[in-house]
């Protein structure tokens, strides 16, 4: 559907996918309530939790199979494992909306919306 990307001060990284998902819904025309299911990287599990707490999330939606800090943060393959897990999840749950969210350091962060049409 789209991805949209953010940066800002590195010492407020763990912020800046919530700029990045902001940025996203606007592009793609959703609002909180459409995403079905998210996937938002934990390099450190308080990314997460700022963007449930920021963006009001539903905490049963968010990262359902554990996130990284159960799945493992493999270096290199980070966005390819939570693309990966969003879709998985997706097809498991029989929902069609996410969005995958990753902080990329220096304060940058990359937002992706992923619509299934099964």
């Amino acid at each position: 559907m789209g991805t949209a990307n953010h940066a800002q001060l590195p010492l407020e990284f763990s912020l800046a996918p919530i700029a990045a998902i902001d940025k996203l819904l606007k592009k793609v025309g959703w609002t909180i309530d459409d995403v079905e299911l998210w996937e938002i990287n934990e390099a450190f599990a308080s990314v997460a939790l700022l963007a449930i707490d920021h963006l009001k999330l539903d905490v049963n939606k968010v990262n359902i199979f554990g996130g990284a800090c159960a799945l493992g943060h493999p270096i290199g393959c980070s966005g390819t494992r939570i693309v990966l897990t969003l879709i998985t999840a997706l097809q498991r749950t029989g929902a069609k909306k996410g969005i995958a969210a990753i902080c990329i350091g220096g304060g940058e962060a990359t937002a992706i919306a992923i619509e299934l049409n099964l």
